[in-house]
């Protein structure tokens, strides 16, 4: 399979996480002109589910180090295979949260506050899992990545004065899920060897196997979770299965290209994390809050009706997000 040789290249393969983390929810964006997010959610999951499959039966399979995909998975112990499930049911709690934040809020609030809260706690989370990297560096780019989420906090409420109800309801659903998504990765990460991907102790599974196992607790969940959901809307009327078959082709694909993007992302962080240490891969990856406000603010215009001197706390905000990612990207080093 294929395995990072060095931190350079695990550091790059964060930043492509992080640019596909900040970036599958454009497709929600895209879809929710004439499909309710609900109903995109369900095409989201499957192509996250197809994406891990492909990733494991190519690069999880193939090259001469670590086990094939088949035979690691065979050999999972039940324990690590329970721990992936259950980050990915975790996962999806909270990112159907988010996902009903972005409807909400827009992107620009919604990852900022709610990713960026899940990079805060997560970081801290799976470094005392799982230590790796110079704390003083790593804690010290959290500390700015939290400036930053509060300072994007006051831009939004300079900015949603029209309609405080739904700007409350966007803001409390990105904490409530961002708390939740700090936890996945640690789950995801103990099943796996973090210290030999090469050859990984017995009964623990390879990044590409344990990204299959936690991509099916997402598509399980799914079936509890959106279905709650569509019964129970936080905003609009609810809706049913007969509404998902009646979407055509191309809103499907929309969908599931979303994601494929996240998985894309999912998978190559968890690659990275044997080099670069589940705290700094993770942190990195969750600076698509960064990218996420960028395609906010300047594709999807969010904050183009803001109040004069807005602008200002946007620009502090991306300044304190980007030296936070630089110091947690240093302190890996």
């Amino acid at each position: 399979m294929f395995i990072v040789q060095n931190y350079g290249t695990a550091v790059w393969l964060c930043v492509v996480t992080m640019l596909c983390w900040g970036s599958w929810a454009n497709t929600q964006k895209l879809a929710g002109k004439t499909w309710r997010f609900e109903l995109f959610y369900w095409d989201y999951v499957v192509g996250i589910l197809l994406f891990s499959l492909l990733s494991a039966f190519t690069l999880g399979s193939h090259g001469a180090g670590g086990r094939g995909f088949l035979a690691d998975l065979s050999q999972a112990a039940a324990i690590n295979i329970g721990s992936a499930l259950l980050g990915g049911v975790i996962f999806n709690a909270a990112n159907i949260l988010l996902t009903a934040a972005i409807a909400i809020a827009g992107m620009s609030v919604a990852f900022p506050v709610g990713i960026g809260l899940a990079l805060v706690l997560g970081v801290l989370i799976n470094y005392f899992g799982a230590a790796k990297g110079d704390p003083l560096w790593l804690f010290a780019g959290v500390t700015l990545v939290t400036a930053a989420i509060i300072v994007n906090a006051v831009a939004y409420r300079k900015t949603a004065t029209e309609n405080s109800k739904v700007s409350s309801t966007g803001i409390i659903l990105s904490i409530v899920a961002g708390v939740l998504m700090s936890f996945f990765y640690r789950f995801i990460a103990a099943s796996m060897d973090l210290e030999d991907f090469v050859h990984p102790a017995a009964g623990k599974m390879t990044p590409y196997t344990a990204v299959f196992v936690f991509s099916t607790g997402i598509f399980l969940s799914n079936f509890l979770f959106n279905t709650i959901l569509m019964k129970r809307p936080f905003t609009g009327s609810p809706t049913g299965y007969a509404a998902y078959f009646q979407g055509g082709f191309s809103t499907h694909l929309v969908g599931v290209l979303g994601g494929a993007i996240w998985g894309l992302g999912n998978s190559l962080s968890l690659i990275a994390a044997g080099k670069a240490g589940a705290a700094v891969s993770y942190g990195l990856g969750q600076g698509a809050t960064l990218v996420a406000a960028l395609w906010g603010v300047f594709v999807w215009k969010e904050f183009r009706q803001a109040p004069k001197g807005t602008n200002g706390w946007i620009t502090a905000m991306f300044l304190l997000f980007a030296a936070g990612l630089l110091l947690i990207i240093y302190s890996g080093r």
